[in-house]
C-alpha cells in the first residue's frame, strides 16, 4: 500500500480562506498565508490553494496572495482558480505553485490539458473536478459549482487523464461540508477508471471518515480537506497516527 497523503485546502475569496457547505453559506475562517505555515509545520503532506471565485468573476487568480503562501510552505503546493491559458500555468508555476489545478478551464478548452502536459509535465497539471448527482447521474459542474455542464463525470474525467492530466482531484458537491463522510460510490468510480493518483475532496467530519476511505478504496492516494482542519476537529498528526493504528501507512 502506498502512503496515504493528507492535504488541506485553502479555498480563498477576496483574500481569506472560507468555507462553506454544498458550496454554499461561505464563512470566513483566516488569513491564507498563516493558515498555509500552519499546515507546512504541523504534518500536512502538500497543500491546495483555490481562488473559489476566479472563473465565475471572470479574473486571473490572485498571484500577490498565491506568492506570499507559497514563501511560507515547504511542501507541495498545488493552485487553482481561473486558469485558462498556458500563460496562467507559466504565473501561477513562476508564484511558487508546484502543480495547477484546472477545472472550468479544461472544460472550455480541454486542449489545454495537453498543452500544459506536453510544456510542464503531466505532474503538473491536475484536474480538479466538481461533481453533483444529477437525476441519477454524476455531472461536472464549473465555474465553482455553479453550472452544470451536463456532462457525465467519469468519462470527463478519464478523458482528462487520456489527455495528459497526471492527477485528479474529485470535488463531491454532495458530500461537501456535511462532515458525514467521503463520497465513497463516486470516488470508488473514478479510480476505477483511471491510473492516476486520485485525491478525495467533500465529505470529512472525523478521523472514521479518512479511515474509512482508504479502508473502503485502499487505491484512493489522498484525503483533501477543510474546515476541519481550519477548527483544529482534526488534528493532522492525530489522523496520521490513527491511520498507521489501523494498518494504514502515512508520513508522520
Amino acid at each position: 500500500m502506498i502512503t496515504k497523503r493528507i492535504i488541506p485546502c485553502l479555498d480563498v475569496r477576496n483574500g481569506r480562506v472560507v468555507k462553506g457547505v454544498n458550496f454554499e453559506g461561505i464563512n470566513d475562517v483566516n488569513d491564507p498565508a498563516t493558515l498555509a505555515k500552519y499546515y507546512s509545520e504541523n504534518g500536512a503532506d502538500e497543500l491546495v490553494f483555490y481562488d473559489i471565485t476566479a472563473s465565475y468573476e471572470g479574473r486571473k487568480l490572485f498571484t500577490e496572495i498565491l506568492t506570499e503562501v507559497a514563501s511560507n510552505v515547504f511542501i507541495p503546493l498545488t493552485v487553482g482558480g481561473g486558469i485558462n491559458t498556458i500563460e496562467d500555468f507559466d504565473r501561477v508555476l513562476k508564484c511558487g505553485a508546484d502543480k495547477v489545478s484546472v477545472n472550468s478551464g479544461a472544460i472550455k478548452n480541454p486542449q489545454l490539458i495537453t498543452e500544459a502536459a506536453k510544456k510542464y509535465g503531466n505532474q503538473c497539471v491536475v484536474i480538479s473536478s466538481d461533481i453533483k448527482r444529477v437525476d441519477g447521474e454524476f455531472h461536472v459542474f464549473s465555474h465553482g459549482g455553479r453550472y452544470d455542464t451536463g456532462m457525465e463525470a467519469i468519462s470527463w474525467i478519464k478523458k482528462c487523464v487520456d489527455m495528459g492530466a497526471g492527477e485528479v482531484v474529485v470535488n463531491s458537491i454532495d458530500t461537501d461540508g456535511v462532515k458525514n463522510g467521503f463520497d465513497i460510490e463516486l470516488l470508488r468510480l473514478v479510480c476505477e477508471a483511471v491510473n492516476v493518483p486520485v485525491i478525495a475532496s467533500g465529505g470529512a467530519g472525523s478521523v472514521k471518515d479518512f479511515v474509512d476511505l482508504f479502508k473502503e478504496i485502499p487505491e484512493m492516494s489522498a484525503g483533501l480537506a477543510a474546515s476541519v482542519f481550519h477548527f483544529g476537529e482534526i488534528k493532522i498528526n492525530d489522523l496520521k497516527k490513527e491511520l498507521i493504528n489501523n494498518g494504514i501507512k502515512a508520513r508522520l
